[in-house]
């Protein structure tokens, strides 16, 4: 009897979990997908660019929203069992209170590890690989980059001025080229069409002239009928090198134990170097330490129990549970940006989890003494 309680109560926290997560990640995905756009828009990545590098990003949210959606689902179906006087019937069962706060730390360890294994490895690697869909591609969609009497400097090392657009043909344009560490070159043509192919992305502009300058400031001249630009070999300024948050929990790990070790090393994406110590041990911090706020939210929540429905101060003492809860889960995220800057806010933010919580307990207990 007692396990079919049991495994009903895992099922119905984790329906109400996986509804709370996907409704409220998505709602965040599609947000931001909005602002993904500017790949497509502003630095000239293609459709599909965009769509891998939306979808790649989506366990980081699942990540950042797992707490929240956790308390959430918890919540409700303490209160559901409590309205429909489930927990009444458990406690004529022989089941006591203390067990059944047990049974909840048990089934939030799954939830636990859940989120150590989004945090620590499935989020890093999904925006590692979405950040390589940008690494790998050039420009994309070029034609869009290209504005009428605008300096157009997205593309890195090419500077595009044009005085006129229709489609691919443009007119009046002007081109600085650095590409060349040893030569800068400025390009000036009547006309020219942009050719878009899958295979071969080229600017071929007609009746013009190169002005070439080198380091030393010599300059030379030549005219042209037509010249063709390769626009293969140009890449968007898109950040390219990969962000802490997207480097792999072990390479954290290496990094910041070669940085106190003063062997400085280099990933291929990555400068492992002093610098970014401190933010380095705050991802680390990020990664581990928050998915074990689940045990101290299934705690709070868990107080729900100590009361019932039936008293009059049900319903204020259920929003001091709810709103203890999201403060926890508020100061989860901005301890985080503390706990690595000084070794005595490490130290007392440790303290003051416990005695934090032995007040709450303390709180709510006389609460429901007062109450009978």
């Amino acid at each position: 009897m007692k396990k079919r309680i049991y495994l009903g109560l895992f099922k119905d926290i984790t329906l109400y979990f996986l509804t709370t997560l996907f409704t409220l990640s998505l709602i965040i995905w599609l947000l931001q997908a909005v602002n993904y756009l500017d790949i497509v828009s502003e630095d000239g990545h293609g459709i599909l660019t965009y769509f891998k590098f939306s979808i790649f990003n989506y366990p980081k949210i699942l990540s950042k929203t797992f707490l929240l959606s956790f308390f959430l689902a918890l919540y409700y179906v303490l209160n559901l069992y409590e309205e429909k006087n489930q927990l009444l019937i458990y406690w004529s069962n022989g089941i006591s209170k203390i067990n059944f706060l047990k049974k909840l730390l048990a089934i939030s360890s799954s939830f636990v590890l859940i989120s150590l294994f989004l945090s620590l490895f499935l989020a890093p690697y999904s925006q590692d690989k979405a950040r390589s869909f940008i690494r790998s591609s050039n420009v994309d969609f070029f034609p869009s980059l290209i504005k009428e009497k605008t300096f157009v400097d997205t593309v890195e090392n090419l500077t595009i001025f044009l005085e006129s657009k229709e489609k691919n043909l443009i007119k009046k344009i002007v081109i600085k080229d650095a590409s060349n560490d040893n030569n800068v070159q400025f390009i000036i043509a009547k006309e020219g069409i942009i050719f878009n192919d899958v295979e071969k992305k080229s600017l071929n502009l007609f009746n013009g002239k190169i002005i070439n300058k080198n380091k030393n400031g010599k300059t030379t001249i030549f005219n042209f009928e037509e010249s063709v630009l390769d626009l293969d070999k140009y890449t968007t300024k898109t950040t390219t090198s990969a962000k802490i948050q997207e480097l792999s929990t072990l390479s954290i790990l290496r990094c910041v134990i070669n940085i106190k070790t003063n062997n400085y090393i280099r990933f291929e994406n990555f400068n492992c170097s002093e610098g970014f110590y401190s933010k380095l041990v705050q991802e680390l911090y990020k990664r581990s330490y928050l998915p074990l706020f689940i045990y101290l939210i299934t705690i709070i929540t868990a107080f729900i129990i100590l009361n019932s429905n039936a008293k009059p101060n049900y319903k204020i003492f259920n929003l001091r549970v709810f709103l203890i809860s999201i403060f926890f889960i508020v100061f989860s995220e901005v301890s985080v940006s503390m706990i690595s800057k000084v070794n005595l806010v490490n130290l007392a933010i440790i303290l003051a989890l416990p005695a934090l919580l032995i007040l709450s307990y303390y709180f709510f207990n006389n609460k429901s003494k007062t109450s009978h």
